[in-house]
């Protein structure tokens, strides 16, 4: 965890996040592979398959007008592919093969829903490469049954997740990376919706918030970066500018964060940003893991969120994590609060619980562990249950952060909710 001379520990100091935009060429890639994997759950449950047993890791890379899927996956019979006399089609190894078309539409879907349709990379005319093909039984013997608890589902691989939550925004997220997500949300609402000349931005573009700190609470930001895609050749950096500030204002704003009187503002700072996306720089799953989750205030885990099933406790127990510790500020145990998990391939349950309150907390981080393994299963199918993980909900993590989000009607984002405030109190209360 962070030393007390580390920047965050400090009371007065300046820290910086970074957030991309749904066209970002990375975040192409991670939609799609949450397309993929909302795919499988959905004809999993349209065919009647158990969702327990859907297995999806699938990684994307993009260039000009080129997409290729690949990776391993447990799928219905529907999404198979099948030789002429209606056999599964199998590869070298034994490993049933996909059959590529709805893996291929569900990418198109996700590139136009995203806004490409340029010259250099298009929703309709990119070809796409599916190379997707069956789990490996030796991955798959771990995870099906854990070697510690007969008939409990094992993690699908070893790795050490965190959570982290803070009473700086609304949401319970870092100041610098909520403002920096929301700058880009709201660009995108107001192109997609075609609003004046905020419909001329282009899908791609990086914001970056620097904050100052002032008693340890966000006071106001310093520092403004963002650099987006523009369809008209003729703009200059002084136009986007004039496009996007009141956007930015009004994202700052709606958390209460004041734009200082010194505030430096780069706005297209190398000038014309006209070739973006894909077809500008290549994109590949899994790279921007600080912005989809704490831009760098809380400490990441070793593994990525997109294009997984939430079997891989990469995943599952980053979700897990994040709500235990929202649960913990909301409940007003502490100000600030780290969680790290750690699990073992085909071992159920965590090999640790840490928790640290820095310096913030009302009880002992001690208690805060036992209990946190009171309130909650913290084993791969638990958290899988207790979060109702196992629905079509992930395509719409891909940008904008995982965490710091709204839960929906629909299950997503649920381990947003603030559900277990009341059954921590009851554990801290009944242990005291």
């Amino acid at each position: 965890m962070f030393s007390e001379g580390s920047p965050v520990a400090r009371k007065h100091y300046l820290f910086t996040s970074e957030s991309v935009s749904e066209g970002h060429p990375d975040k192409v890639c991670d939609r799609i592979s949450d397309e993929i994997v909302d795919l499988v759950y959905r004809e999993a449950r349209k065919e009647g398959m158990d969702p327990w047993k859907v297995r999806v890791a699938c990684e994307t890379l993009t260039t000009t007008n080129r997409v290729v899927i690949a990776g391993e996956v447990r799928v219905p019979d529907s999404l198979l592919k099948r030789d002429k006399d209606g056999n599964v089609a199998k590869d070298s190894h034994g490993n049933p093969l996909v059959n590529p078309t709805k893996f291929r539409s569900a990418a198109r879907r996700a590139i136009r829903a995203i806004g490409y349709e340029q010259d250099g990379f298009h929703w309709k005319k990119a070809r796409i490469d599916v190379l997707l093909h069956g789990q490996s039984p030796d991955i798959g013997q771990g995870v099906d049954s854990a070697s510690d608890r007969q008939g409990e589902e094992g993690a699908g691989d070893q790795g050490i997740m965190f959570g982290y939550a803070c009473r700086e925004t609304p949401d319970l997220m870092p100041a610098p990376i909520y403002y920096s997500h929301r700058i880009l949300q709201l660009l995108a609402e107001a192109r997609k919706a075609g609003q004046g000349d905020a419909a001329k931005l282009g899908p791609d573009a990086k914001s970056q918030v620097t904050v100052r700190y002032v008693d340890g609470k966000p006071a106001a930001a310093t520092e403004i970066v963002l650099s987006t895609q523009h369809l008209d050749p003729d703009w200059d950096n002084k136009k986007v500018r004039e496009v996007v500030e009141p956007y930015i204002r009004q994202a700052l704003a709606s958390g209460g964060l004041a734009v200082g009187d010194d505030c430096h503002w780069y706005i297209n700072p190398t000038g014309k940003f006209v070739i973006g996306g894909p077809d500008g720089d290549a994109g590949l799953t899994g790279r921007k893991i600080i912005v989809d989750t704490y831009g760098g205030a809380a400490p990441h885990g070793g593994g990525a969120f997109s294009g997984k099933d939430t079997t891989k406790v990469d995943r599952s127990a980053a979700y897990a994590a994040r709500y235990l510790a929202k649960n913990v500020v909301a409940a007003g145990l502490a100000e600030r609060c780290t969680i790290q998990l750690s699990y073992a391939i085909g071992v159920a349950q965590p090999l640790s619980v840490y928790v640290d309150l820095h310096g913030t907390g009302t009880v002992t981080e001690e208690e805060v562990e036992i209990a946190l393994r009171q309130v909650m299963d913290l084993s791969p199918s638990g958290i899988r249950r207790h979060l109702d993980l196992n629905r079509p909900v992930y395509a719409k993590t891909a940008a904008y952060g995982h965490f710091g989000r709204k839960p929906g009607r629909d299950g997503s984002f649920s381990w947003e909710r603030m559900d277990l405030v009341k059954a921590l109190k009851q554990a801290l209360a009944a242990a005291a």
